[in-house]
């Protein structure tokens, strides 16, 4: 006989996320900008449980700055993937060119996350940009995560051009207004063969947990933990939320329905 709480850790340990080759037990990817401090840092990001952490090569001190406070030393390659991004990258050749730059820092590191942005206010993601840069950087030998808006058909297209993991915004990067199309979120679910990741817009432990209630494959975030009153404690909220909403979306939710039904039906009692 099958000893169901064996069953189910097995199941859990086996449900793992694959990037480019490389299994992570943790769906929840975070950013290292916006907290108060390096240690600060590090703190959040062992609650988060996060495997896989986010760098902006333009605004992060990974060795180029000698003498300065250097991430890395907090957060060690050794103990996390690093996932170079371009952030505040406006142009496909300022975002080749940081992608290629992350690579000659982190001797021949080639997973990367890549963002083109096409507007300052929104920071919304210029998606022809995007696209160009994309076809370049998979050429190059990049295994290229990238930031998309929610587009069903683009997020296919990214797809087709190579990229190891598509990421649409749930809404804008740093609202915290959560997701705002689920539709569209499951469309894209429904027509992907890689990992979909959602990027921007989650602001509490309920949206991470809607984002993977939907079937998508893991949720990256920075804001929403860095600007919380309490970081650390948020990022262990965020790890709980998208472990939860993952056992919800593999356990299959009831179906909706309009009106009740008795939890303990009357048929067959003695009365």
């Amino acid at each position: 006989m099958t000893d169901i709480h064996t069953h189910t850790q097995t199941d859990a340990l086996d449900d793992t996320l694959l990037i480019a080759g490389t299994r992570y037990r943790s769906r929840l990817l975070t950013g290292t900008g916006k907290f108060a401090d390096l240690e600060q840092t590090r703190q959040a990001t062992e609650a988060a449980g996060a495997e896989i952490v986010t760098v902006a090569i333009r605004r992060t001190n990974i060795g180029q700055n000698p003498g300065e406070p250097n991430l890395l030393d907090v957060l060690p390659p050794s103990r996390y993937t690093l996932l170079p991004n371009t952030a505040g990258c406006y142009t496909v050749e300022d975002a080749v060119r940081t992608c290629r730059l992350a690579r000659e820092l982190l001797d021949g590191h080639d997973l990367v996350k890549l963002e083109v942005l096409g507007d300052e206010k929104t920071l919304y993601p210029d998606v022809t940009a995007t696209l160009a840069a994309a076809e370049i950087l998979v050429k190059d030998g990049f295994k290229v995560m990238v930031y998309t808006s929610d587009d069903p058909i683009i997020a296919k297209r990214l797809e087709e051009i190579g990229c190891v993991a598509v990421m649409p915004l749930a809404a804008p990067i740093g609202s915290g207004l959560g997701i705002q199309n689920k539709y569209n979120l499951l469309t894209i679910i429904e027509n992907a063969r890689v990992p979909i990741i959602v990027d921007a817009g989650v602001g509490t432990a309920s949206d991470a947990a809607i984002a993977m209630e939907l079937g998508c494959d893991g949720v990256l975030m920075n804001t929403a933990i860095a600007h919380a009153k309490d970081p650390v404690l948020m990022a262990s909220a965020m790890k709980k939320a998208v472990e939860a909403g993952r056992e919800a979306y593999r356990a299959g939710r009831m179906p909706k329905k309009r009106f009740a039904s008795a939890s303990s039906p009357l048929d067959g009692l003695f009365f």
